[in-house]
């Protein structure tokens, strides 16, 4: 099965080589019809701390790494050329 790959928002790079990424998905509501976006915030490793507030960065799944860290950040370079 392969890895999850998401893409978000750095909200926070305060610890260090951790970054708090927000990620919005939007589906819409199963009665009301209408497009509902919900966020949630993932914990990353970001091994040289090259990531600041409001990058746009992908994360992919990985080992845990702590308590809450379970996701590592994709390398950019390629995503950046394509982008």
């Amino acid at each position: 099965m392969p890895k999850r790959v998401l893409q978000g928002v750095v909200v926070s790079d305060k610890n260090d080589k951790t970054i708090v990424v927000k990620v919005e998905r939007r589906f819409t509501h199963p009665l009301l019809k209408k497009t509902v976006r919900r966020t949630k915030n993932y914990h990353a490793h970001d091994e040289s701390n090259g990531h600041k507030v409001g990058d746009i960065v992908w994360i992919e799944e990985g080992r845990p790494m702590s308590k809450l860290k379970r996701w590592v950040v994709v390398d950019q370079a390629a995503e950046a050329a394509e982008a």
